[in-house]
């Protein structure tokens, strides 16, 4: 069976929120359709190098899965994206700033919570 698809806009605004959870700063560098348009993922990893990702099929699960794309230049990552982005109008791109390579495209969503501040016990002994 088919994966449930979510609105395009609504996974990219839940995936930078858990970005910036895990302090990792992104930007979205390109606005697609908010309803079903792709995505790809550009990390800088603030060295001249880059990677790209992107959501493949994998016919085996019938599901879609991150697949790095191309591991190269910055410089040669944004003219893939450009490419990609001249033929497909309802793109969208976001932008990660990484030295350790770290997307977060691996791990479950629901795995990632803000830490909550431990507890206290309060003293009315006065």
């Amino acid at each position: 069976m088919a994966e449930a698809r979510l609105a395009t806009g609504i996974w990219v605004s839940a995936y930078l929120t858990r970005l910036g959870l895990a302090d990792i700063p992104a930007y979205v560098t390109r606005h697609g359709d908010d309803n079903a348009g792709a995505v790809m993922v550009k990390c800088a990893m603030l060295d001249g190098q880059a990677g790209l990702w992107a959501r493949e099929w994998d016919l085996d699960s019938d599901r879609r899965r991150w697949v790095p794309l191309k591991q190269a230049p910055e410089r040669d990552i944004d003219a893939e994206i450009a490419r990609h982005s001249a033929r497909d109008p309802d793109l969208w791109v976001i932008e990660i700033e990484s030295r350790d390579g770290r997307t977060l495209l691996d791990q479950d969503g629901a795995g990632l919570r803000p830490q909550r501040a431990p507890r206290r016990s309060l003293d009315f002994s006065g």
